[in-house]
Formats: C-alpha cells, structure tokens, sequence
C-alpha cells in the first residue's frame, strides 16, 4: 500500500469513527427520549435501561453506517479540496479515479464487514433487547408467547387445521385432519376437540370421522379417543415469532421457506431476506456518490456538501421504503425491489465521478 493510500485510509476512518459516533449518540438519545416513560411505568431499573441500550448499539451501527461514510467521504474529500490537496494531486499526474481507489476499497471491505456483523451479532443483541422490552418494559407473560393461532399446515400425509397450539404442553385444540387421495380428492375427514401429543403418537378426543364410503358417500361415526401414527411431531408446529433484524441471513431463508410450504404468503419475508443481502452494499454506493458530491461544489463547502449528503440519505430511504411496498404488493420482484436502490446510487456516483471538475 503507497504512503498516499494509506494517509487516506487513515484519515477516512477517523472520519467515520467520529460521525458514526455522532450517529450512534443521536440514535441512543431518541431511544432513551422515546423510552424512557415506559421503563419509568414499568419500574425496570436503570442498569437495565442501560443494558437495553447496549444490547441494540449493534442495530444502530448497521443503520447508521452508510450514512456515516457518506458525511465521512464527503468531509474528507471537501477538506483535501478546500486546502488544493486534490489539485496538487491531480498535478502530479494522479487521476480522480486513482485519489478515490483507496476509499473505495475499503468501503467494499466495510460492505462485507457489515454483512458479517449483521449475520452474525445483530441477530443476538436484537433478540436479547426486544425480551427486555417484551418481558420487562411490556410486562407480557411467557406463557402467552406459548401458542399459535389458525394454523394451516400441509403434511406428509395430511393437511392440517389448528385452532390453537400450545407448544408447552404439546396440545391442539379443536383440530381438523384432511386425507386425500392423489387425484385430491378427500378420503377421510377427522374433527377432534383436542390432539395430544404422547407416547410419539397424537391422541385425538371427543370427535367425529368422516370417511369416504362409495363415490360420492360419505360415512360418520363419532369418537371419544384415537390414537394416529403421523410423521408431524410438536416441533413441527412451533414457531418463534421474531423480527427479520433478529434473524441471520440464513436463519430468515429457512423461516420463508417454512412459511410458502406451509401454504402461508411469505412475501414481506423474502422480501426483507433480499434487503439483508443488499443493505451492507450500500455502504460501497454511498462512499461512490459522497467523492464526487464533494469535489463539484464550489460554494458552500464541506456544510452544504453535509446537507446534501443527508439529503440523499432520506432519498435513499425513501427509493427502498417504495420498492419494498411495491414488493409487498407483488408489483416487483423482491430481488429488483432490494436491489433497485443500491444500483441507482452506484450509478449515480460512477456518473458523477466521470465528470469530476477540480
């Protein structure tokens, strides 16, 4: 690495420490403004309020980071102008391109690092501060989290109906069974008022069988007990439910996949598993259109460039938060709809680095 790449990493990430520190105190303080009723009400202690803050540093950091390069580029870049360091550079043979490699670079890395981070940290930290604010501040009580409500789910040899399932005591109330031949057509209807799981069997009490009884007869019998022998276990009726930002990359694909099988509309979820992959990535668009936004101003220096850098921040907000809705609404592609963003910034600082004035 040459003297002059790394006096530029260098400078670029004291840069970004400071803003992304600025960043990361702002973003406490509107928490702590916005919470601290509710712990107050709750009369959870503050060492715990504390804790809660700690534990959601990770989130904000991934927030706030694209923006934090973006000011970051923009200062740094708009000094080294002010003071003719890109002129003197430029002089000396060295193009725009060459000046804004190295910080390029190490925006690419930073988009990378952060990818890791929020598949490997924010999952924790996320999902241990939301059970302080679901257990402690919201008082919610375990065992309502036990359960889960209107459950359709296909199975391997039948199709379920559950009214509620209680995954602490591995019951199903009021249960409907469907078994179907190939060609779908029903040959055996169960309704039970309950199902319990014992003995690696389901039990099912207090209910009525209707079987198929000629082509188009059916018979019913009534029933105080049977026992079924199906692949489905309690396990496979369990599910956490948990915000995308408390689930890994990875984790967030297999819970989509859970969800189209079972029959169940999983868009906003590949939705948000595509904006996992694509979020980091915008670190490396941000530090592409802050070089160039810095070096074309010729008023107003570094606190405009500031402005205006804020500025395509909530741009860049707004473009995601109208693919994701159109997403949602299955207008566009999830993958274009996460994407679309990343590439309209990239291209626009590839644009506007090609036609750079100094």
């Amino acid at each position: 690495m040459s003297i002059l790449a790394k006096y530029l990493c260098w400078e670029f990430f004291k840069l970004l420490t400071l803003c992304l520190f600025v960043f990361l105190m702002i973003f406490h303080i509107v928490i702590f403004v916005g919470g601290i009723d509710n712990f107050i009400d709750a009369g959870v202690p503050l060492t715990r309020m504390a804790v809660y803050h700690l534990y959601e540093t990770p989130y904000i950091i991934v927030q706030m980071l694209p923006p934090a390069v973006l000011i970051a580029v923009i200062i740094q870049f708009g000094i080294m102008r002010k003071n003719n360091e890109i002129v003197a550079l430029m002089g000396s043979g060295i193009s725009v391109w060459q000046i804004s490699r190295p910080v390029v670079i190490t925006a690419l890395f930073l988009s990378l690092g952060l990818f890791l981070f929020s598949e490997v940290i924010v999952p924790y930290t996320s999902s241990k501060s939301k059970a302080i604010w679901r257990f402690e501040v919201d008082k919610i009580d375990l065992l309502q989290l036990h359960g889960r409500k209107h459950i359709w789910h296909k199975g391997a040899d039948c199709i379920y109906w559950i009214w509620r399932f209680n995954d602490k005591t591995n019951t199903m109330d009021y249960v409907t069974l469907y078994f179907f031949d190939p060609s779908f057509k029903m040959l055996k209807r169960i309704d039970g008022r309950q199902g319990v799981w014992k003995d690696g069997k389901w039990e099912i009490t207090e209910g009525i069988i209707m079987e198929a009884a000629g082509h188009h007869d059916y018979t019913l019998r009534r029933f105080d007990r049977i026992d079924l022998d199906l692949p489905e276990t309690p396990d496979t009726f369990v599910r956490e439910e948990r915000q995308p930002e408390e689930m890994g990359y990875w984790e967030l694909k297999r819970f989509a996949a859970i969800l189209k099988k079972e029959g169940y509309d999983a868009t906003r979820y590949f939705v948000d598993l595509n904006i996992k992959a694509s979020f980091p990535f915008v670190v490396l668009a941000m530090a592409l259109t802050g070089i160039p936004i810095s070096l074309r101003l010729r008023r107003g220096g570094v606190p405009l460039g500031i402005s205006i850098g804020l500025m395509l921040c909530f741009t860049y907000l707004l473009v995601l938060g109208l693919s994701r809705s159109l997403a949602f609404a299955d207008i566009m592609p999830p993958p274009l709809a996460a994407w679309l963003p990343n590439a309209l910034f990239f291209f626009l600082g590839v644009y506007l680095m090609q036609h750079v004035e100094t």
